[in-house]
């Protein structure tokens, strides 16, 4: 994980593209000293040669150093199209910190800084890269491209999401709505990677796995990072005390002492969760749990694997 930088500093410099960095080296480094030695991000450059294709491109100096035959890629050449999408609803700011960093983050925090990581190396191989903002409705919608003015644009749409969301304003998820309207927006083959808590204020789950499976038309292929706090949102980990809780979404309060409801909360959510994860199964689309508290790496290196089996 990157070193501990907060928001406010965040901010001041401008820097996503800088910390995106920070944490695909400081990821790629250690992913080179584990038992994925010799895993490269480095497509920029080559793709491995096809049998029967022309040979005129093959980079000779390159096979003479691995033994592999490697064809020399432009620049205008794409390998993959992406479109990130991420989930900017009320409840993406759980949990509300006083002090927000890149060790210390909140559900959206997590995903901008993850999300923003994926298009740096997206961008370093030269893939094709859109975003999607959305909560009661979509907000943003960009097509993808490789350009830098367009990742310039989508780490500053990105930043914007960053600080702690003033708690008058209430914005709930409509990602049934929302991920419909976007898989018709999306024509060609797509690496789809969504961000979110997957919570509907307006829709049941049957129609939100709908939802999700409409994403897997057109062929696309499908990650979808299920952002929670395993600690609070997951066990129900507190203090057996009296608590408000608040609806971050509705602003409805509930008060209440823990251990009253902790067996049936954590019933209700791991039912649901596993829902999720057998619908995802059903629809081929790759679930992965991630966890705000854990780091990059559980996002980065399903990225990874997934583009490898695209390539």
């Amino acid at each position: 994980m990157a070193p501990s930088i907060n928001l406010h500093r965040l901010q001041q410099y401008g820097s996503l593209e800088f910390i995106a960095k920070q944490v695909v080296e400081g990821f790629m480094v250690g992913l080179h000293k584990s038992p994925f030695h010799g895993f490269s991000v480095e497509f920029a450059e080559h793709r491995l040669y096809n049998q029967g294709e022309s040979i005129k491109h093959i980079d000779w100096k390159l096979f003479g150093r691995t033994d592999k035959l490697f064809v020399k890629r432009y620049e205008e050449e794409t390998n993959l199209r992406c479109q990130i999408i991420l989930d900017i609803s009320s409840s993406m700011y759980f949990p509300v910190k006083e002090r927000l960093s890149i060790d210390d983050p909140n559900k959206i925090t997590f995903s901008v800084y993850a999300a923003a990581a994926i298009i740096y190396l997206l961008k370093k191989q030269r893939d094709a890269f859109g975003l999607s903002l959305f909560s009661e409705k979509v907000e943003i919608h960009t097509p993808s491209k490789t350009s830098s003015i367009h990742q310039n644009y989508i780490y500053g749409e990105m930043e914007k999401l960053l600080p702690q969301q003033d708690s008058t304003i209430r914005k709930s998820t409509s990602a049934t709505t929302a991920l419909h309207e976007i898989a018709e927006k999306l024509h060609k083959r797509s690496l789809i990677i969504v961000f979110s808590d997957m919570l509907d204020s307006h829709a049941s789950s049957e129609e939100l796995l709908s939802a999700l499976q409409h994403l897997k038309h057109n062929k696309h292929e499908v990650i979808l990072f299920h952002v929670l706090d395993q600690q609070k949102e997951v066990e129900f980990d507190f203090e057996n005390r009296p608590y408000k809780f608040v609806d971050m979404e509705s602003g409805r309060e509930i008060k209440v002492s823990p251990n009253e409801v902790k067996e049936s909360y954590r019933k209700k959510v791991s039912e649901a969760k596993e829902l999720l994860k057998l619908k995802c199964g059903q629809y081929k689309i790759d679930f992965i749990e991630a966890d705000i508290n854990k780091g990059f790496d559980q996002i980065l290196l399903p990225y990874l694997l997934k583009r490898e089996k695209l390539y």
